[in-house]
């Protein structure tokens, strides 16, 4: 019941967040997470078994770099946003820190955990073919064919499918386990295997293999997962390879006439594969209750199959040995391919078997924007303000696609150090969970099947880990929740054979004096970051009330509410901007003027705010002042098209030519 009610808040969680620097729902999330984290952490202090505080050190690091996250607000090129990401760290601190807490007070619920996220993956795995099956009514205006619903963002589909893959195979070969879910693993894979596929998402099903090759590779039970895992794998290829040949389904700009009517075949097709995948499972579940292998027949074939795994990538160098170019030559094509800035892969089928891609071209750029912020960076989100200074490309990019290197422009040396200790102090107490013995006592038959689940959950989390070095999906709450949660309850679970748990008393805090002036603290500063982190979203409110005042006539009214979003967010220019307008509009130049300086003052590394007081200078008829304005507008965003007119007006009104310097 405990899984379920899980799958259920993860899943509502991925369809009301999004990524970036969206409001709204976001902070409403977020706070509901950093209440339920509060929550765990006054249980575990008051009802925890005493022991040592299992994953204390992780969870302080990361504490330390959501802390370094809100100070780089002081020193961003674009503060508002950072304090939005800084938001969204003290919601990923709660959530890792309350599982921690639940490690330890019910260490023995791991199994909610997994099929939680099992059910998550092929609940939004579903959602993302459902779409597809009935474009006119769940996305008329979507003419892409890539699936990306319900994220919006196709690689998010493709991740999380693949964090499904490893939960599904664990769930389908669980001796523990009901046969009906046994059996209902096989259409699971189906649908995760057909949404990772459709997603085109190379990242994503590079993660997967990964992660299932690591998981067979270490899980104990991978013989009883083989028959379920090739059930499913075979649906998916039949739903995948009819997807791709039929054009109005996978590819772009087909009409909403041809894509409902393939959609509607294509949900023909879904369902016979569901109802044979699901008699497949179901046979397999009896086939494996029914014959017992003996011990050695068992590790002759677990070994085959770890051979088979491990003669992949051999078979791989054979293959480009083999090559015309040798290899070597292979090696070096490949790279150059894969590292070539100018290459644009488009959204078919066949980008998955291409290396081309966009991706180098944002590295080199956060790398160029660390370079020039070594220490601690441009604050957290700057990059995709700071980028446009070093930068021709025309596109609007929000993320540098790479955790690491995001996190290199973002915070600098200072930022890539806390996370490097972050990752040690996470492998270390990983290990130590994943340990073979504790003091010279063996695990015994349910720390075996514990040990089981503790290897699922290292490979969601290795799953996740490989998509963010080469994408943005840290930033998608939908997907990054559910792999924080697995790698808390690994980080605080502590080695198998240790008794923790939940106290059979509760502690009384009239005789524990430190514990209760302890959790008010707690409590004081939890109170204290729900305001702080409501707060861009009553400003954004604010300034939404004085733009609707503002179009319905009512300057005064608009006044008061722009001015209410300034003091609600002092590092946000946009009410600025709003007051700029506004006064603007009560004929009151000068404080419009003042304005906009007061917004360069505030982000002098935003082009916008050098943009919009060169534009009011211009309509104001100062070409002289407006031309020094646009021209640092232009220094710090260097294809921006509006600037680049704006000057060229302005240098025709002081009569400078075009070719002049």
């Amino acid at each position: 019941m405990l899984g379920f009610a899980l799958a259920a808040a993860l899943t509502l969680y991925a369809f009301v967040t999004a990524g970036g620097v969206d409001l709204g729902p976001n902070t409403w999330a977020e706070l509901v997470l950093l209440l339920i984290g509060v929550a765990l952490a006054v249980a575990v202090l008051v009802r925890g078994a005493p022991g040592r505080a299992w994953g204390g050190a992780t969870f302080a690091l990361l504490a330390a770099l959501t802390a370094f996250t809100a100070l780089s607000i002081a020193w961003s090129v674009q503060p508002d946003n950072s304090w939005t990401e800084a938001n969204r760290a003290v919601s990923y601190l709660a959530a890792f820190g309350g599982a921690v807490a639940l490690a330890r007070l019910f260490p023995e619920r791991w199994p909610a955990l997994i099929g939680a996220i099992a059910t998550l993956a092929t609940a939004l795995s579903a959602w993302a073919l459902i779409v597809k099956v009935f474009p006119g009514t769940l996305d008329p205006a979507d003419p892409l064919g890539r699936v990306k619903a319900p994220f919006d963002y196709w690689n998010a589909v493709g991740l999380i499918g693949a964090l499904g893959l490893p939960t599904c195979l664990w769930a389908g070969s669980r001796s523990e386990g009901s046969r009906a879910l046994r059996a209902l693993c096989a259409p699971a894979i189906a649908l995760l295997a057909t949404a990772l596929l459709l997603s085109y998402s190379r990242s994503a099903v590079l993660a997967a293999i990964v992660g299932t090759c690591l998981w067979f590779a270490l899980g104990p039970h991978r013989l009883r997962a083989v028959v379920p895992f090739a059930i499913g794998l075979a649906g998916s290829a039949i739903l995948t390879l009819w997807a791709l040949s039929t054009h109005p389904l996978t590819h772009d700009g087909a009409s909403l006439s041809s894509r409902t009517a393939a959609g509607h075949s294509f949900g023909v097709l879904l369902a016979l594969v569901l109802v044979v995948t699901t008699a497949g499972g179901f046979v397999a579940a009896f086939a494996v209750d029914r014959v017992v292998l003996a011990l050695d027949t068992r590790r002759r074939i677990g070994t085959v199959l770890i051979c088979l795994v491990a003669a992949l990538p051999l078979a791989g160098m054979a293959a480009l040995a083999a090559s015309s170019r040798g290899l070597t030559g292979e090696v070096s094509h490949l790279w150059s391919n894969l590292t070539n800035a100018t290459q644009v892969t488009g959204d078919v089928p066949g980008r998955l078997v291409q290396l081309g891609n966009s991706r180098p071209r944002y590295w080199g750029e956060a790398l160029r924007v660390g370079e020039h912020n070594l220490l601690a960076g441009v604050g957290a989100l700057g990059y995709t303000t700071a980028r446009t200074r070093y930068t021709l490309d025309r596109w609007l990019v929000g993320h540098a696609h790479s955790y690491v290197l995001e996190t290199f422009a973002d915070f600098g040396l200072i930022g890539v150090l806390l996370n490097l200790a972050l990752l040690a102090a996470w492998a270390l107490a990983s290990a130590r969970t994943l340990g073979a013995k504790v003091g010279g006592v063996s695990r015994g038959r349910a720390s075996s099947a514990e040990r089981a689940g503790m290897v699922t959950l290292l490979c969601v989390v290795i799953v996740f880990g490989i998509s963010s070095a080469v994408d943005w999906t840290w930033f998608i709450p939908g997907t990054a929740i559910p792999a924080l949660l697995c790698a808390g309850w690994l980080a605080g679970r502590g080695p198998l054979a240790q008794r923790i748990g939940v106290r059979s008393k509760s502690l009384r805090l009239s005789r524990r004096p430190a514990l209760a002036t302890a959790l008010g603290g707690m409590l004081a500063a939890a109170l204290l970051a729900c305001w702080l982190m409501l707060a861009p979203l009553r400003a954004s409110d604010a300034d939404s009330a004085a733009v609707l005042a503002l179009t319905g006539g009512d300057a005064r009214a608009a006044l008061a509410d722009a001015r209410t979003a300034a003091a609600r967010d002092p590092v946000s220019i946009e009410p600025l901007f709003e007051l700029s307008a506004i006064y603007s509009s009560l004929g009151n130049q000068a404080a419009a003027h003042a304005e906009l300086l007061d917004a360069t003052s505030l982000q002098p590394a935003n082009p916008e705010t050098w943009q919009q007081l060169g534009l009011f200078e211009l309509q104001q008829h100062q070409p002289q002042q407006a031309l020094a304005a646009l021209q640092r507008a232009l220094t710090l965003n260097r294809r921006s098209e509006p600037t680049i007119q704006a000057i060229a007006q302005a240098r025709s009104e002081l009569g400078i030519s075009a070719t002049s310097g």
